[in-house]
């Protein structure tokens, strides 16, 4: 899978990969991968620790052992109490606060990625039922009621009768109509044409509408 949209805020390429190569196995059903930031230190950093966000979870990476180790702490969304950052001199120091524990930061986050974390992570806080960003939601099993238990029915309400349905044949109606009222002037035929087309659902109300005014624009 493509991580070139992991690295358009100054990423690094290779370590972005092997950390979404890592979290893409944690994943659940329905679950993707919105950001990565990654830690750039003054002095250069082989693995950097990182944050990711999914639209589920929130990801703190730590390489150990010169990279043959991962250290992950992960949260729901749910778990998260909130989230602050600081700018500095070289960077963002990010700090992720949840309900129970200690604050997590990492340092040394670009500031640009620092924002980005901020925002996307303050929305996903703010909108804890808001699902929009997520994938096909899995299929529901709905549990059949016991035969004991007895659903109450809501009282019918009178419903407006549904209008007929405009048969093919109404234009040949229509020109019959048309031939009751020679009497009448040009505009007054058309205009009674028109709301006969649209009485007869052959139009749609601002159809209607639009040549209507057409029409009156010709007094």
């Amino acid at each position: 899978m493509s991580v070139d949209k992991f690295i358009q805020d100054g990423q690094d390429a290779k370590v972005v990969e092997r950390i979404h190569g890592k979290i893409l196995d944690m994943l659940t059903a329905g679950e993707f991968i919105q950001y990565i930031s990654l830690q750039k230190k003054p002095a250069v950093t082989l693995l950097p620790d990182s944050i990711a966000i999914s639209n589920k979870r929130i990801f703190l990476c730590e390489f150990t052992k010169l990279g043959l180790a991962t250290n992950f702490e992960i949260f729901s969304w749910g778990d998260i109490k909130d989230i602050a950052f600081k700018e500095e001199i070289f960077g963002s120091k990010v700090t992720v606060i949840p309900f129970t524990g200690e604050n997590l930061t990492v340092d040394y986050i670009p500031k640009v990625q620092a924002r980005k974390l901020y925002q996307l992570i303050k929305t996903a806080l703010e909108n804890p039922i808001d699902k929009t960003n997520e994938g096909p939601a899995p299929a529901v099993q709905v549990q059949k009621p016991d035969a004991h238990f007895v659903i109450p029915t809501q009282p019918e309400v009178d419903r407006p009768a549904t209008p007929p349905v405009a048969e093919k044949h109404t234009e040949k109606e229509i020109a019959q109509q048309d031939k009751s009222v020679v009497g009448d002037d040009e505009l007054t035929q058309k205009l009674k044409k028109l709301k006969t087309l649209y009485d007869r659902q052959l139009i749609t109300q601002s159809e209607y509408e639009n040549k209507k005014l057409e029409l009156l624009s010709q007094l």
